[in-house]
């Protein structure tokens, strides 16, 4: 009889059932073989009680023929080729799942078509806030003044990098997906790289006290001169960051760091990184020359070779709330066949280090001086007050720069927020490609987008423990 237990998977149960299968037919076979030698031996020796070979002796001469061990082995051996089932890889599913599936949808789930197959895909977007960025998208498209040409809006589980919330729009292309495109300018949210690089390998902190001349937002090469004078001003590393001081970073990415040290930080937030996820998008792109001035621009994000994804960009903000280890960035739960059978399940990501956990705090500072005192804090006015908001720890980084033909001026927001009494994070990235007006600023968008999330999750908390 065969025993199926409750922890038996259907795959091993059904593996038994084809090995007890075989285990008969082959016995079969051989009692059928012994009767037909017992036939050939009565028939040669006359039929006689003498000489007829006892059952063991007959057994002896069956096994020198075909041994019953490798009867069954032999059946052993075809259950086990038969046995494994269909299953999909990450690249599979990168060439299984087009860009244009994967945002603006409101239901979590996805079903593929290909060729004879179908497949049934279960995503981590959260549907709620799937829905409220929708809408917001959908008034936005009515607006006759401050309609961006282009608006990617994206969410991430900075713990384990699954995707909650990835919506946007381009209006020059309607089926293209903003959110996994690489071609808009890093900005100033490379900063987020430089100043981890200064902090962890010269030892800077957010006090360190920075000098320069000049405007904050210009770079001319007079400004990555050491010199001091009446017009010289001072500033903190922290400030510098949170206002966006050009000068700051351009200078310690051209006199401080070695170009080979700033490619090594930025290779280790995932630069010129092929990303091995389960969804198709672009990571960060960057092109360092043996140039000081060029070393600058891209020090302090004042150039156009610089680029990343909404995705990388949220994954940036990830990796500094995460303890210094950049998430993989994931999409997929699980994907089942027309069959009913699960084919493929997304694993415990494997986190990797950019940075050390007291350089990824001090980043964190810095971001959090950006909101409070910095360039996003016109955006997050008055946030203290917030029933939400005010339970929660917020940092951020801005960045502005015009496109190639100079017709699109991109706007960027990366940040984090963290429940204070709680391990709860959210990472999220948001880029705004405005036209002639400026409209909804990309910070203005984060603020909206924490908001959201946290009233619901404290909201579902309370109802939780209400409930026992």
């Amino acid at each position: 009889m065969h025993n199926h237990t409750k922890n038996t998977s259907w795959r091993e149960f059904q593996s038994e059932i084809h090995l007890e299968n075989r285990r008969k037919r082959n016995l079969s076979r051989i009692f059928k073989l012994l009767l037909l030698v017992l036939i050939c031996v009565g028939t040669m020796m006359g039929i006689t009680k003498a000489n007829i070979p006892s059952l063991p002796n007959i057994m002896d001469m069956v096994k020198q023929k075909l041994p019953l061990d490798a009867l069954l082995q032999k059946g052993e051996q075809k259950v086990e080729e038969e046995a494994p089932l269909p299953g999909l890889t990450r690249k599979d599913l990168k060439e299984l799942l087009d860009p244009s599936l994967l945002f603006n949808t409101e239901t979590s789930t996805i079903v593929v078509n290909r060729d004879v197959d179908r497949y049934t895909i279960e995503t981590s977007l959260d549907p709620s806030f799937q829905r409220f960025l929708t809408t917001k998208l959908d008034r936005l498209k009515t607006l006759t003044r401050g309609k961006p040409q282009r608006i990617g809006l994206v969410a991430m589980d900075p713990g384990t990098g699954k995707i909650l919330a990835m919506a946007g729009f381009d209006l020059a292309d309607p089926k293209a997906n903003p959110c996994t495109m690489g071609n808009y300018p890093a900005a100033s949210v490379f900063k987020i790289v430089t100043a981890s690089a200064a902090v962890e390998s010269m030892g800077y902190t957010p006090r360190t006290p920075m000098y320069f001349n000049g405007g904050k937002y210009t770079l001319y090469k007079r400004q990555l001169k050491d010199k001091k004078n009446r017009y010289t001003t001072r500033v903190t590393l922290g400030k510098a960051f949170a206002e966006s001081i050009n000068p700051v970073f351009g200078k310690i990415a051209s006199t401080r760091l070695e170009k080979e040290k700033l490619r090594h930080y930025a290779t280790t937030f995932g630069f010129n990184q092929e990303m091995d996820s389960d969804f198709p998008f672009d990571s960060g792109k960057i092109l360092i020359k043996d140039n000081a001035y060029q070393l600058a621009e891209v020090g302090c994000g004042f150039n156009k070779t610089t680029t990343i994804s909404p995705i990388f960009g949220a994954m940036l903000s990830a990796t500094i709330v995460n303890q210094g280890k950049p998430p993989l960035p994931s999409l997929v739960k699980t994907v089942t066949d027309a069959n009913g059978s699960v084919i493929y399940t997304n694993k415990p990501p494997i986190f990797r280090k950019a940075v050390d956990p007291k350089t990824a705090q001090a980043i964190m500072t810095m971001m959090e001086k950006t909101i409070t005192s910095g360039t996003a804090s016109k955006s997050f006015r008055r946030f203290k007050r917030d029933s939400t908001l005010s339970k929660l720890e917020i940092g951020g980084k801005t960045g502005s720069l015009y496109n190639k033909d100079n017709t699109v001026k991109y706007d960027w927001f990366t940040g984090f927020a963290k429940d204070k009494n709680g391990d709860k994070a959210l990472a999220l990235a948001v880029v705004v490609g405005h036209r002639k007006y400026i409209g909804t600023r990309a910070a203005s968008y984060g603020k909206m987008m924490f908001k959201h999330y946290f009233k619901s999750y404290f909201a579902s908390n309370k109802n939780t423990i209400n409930n026992g």
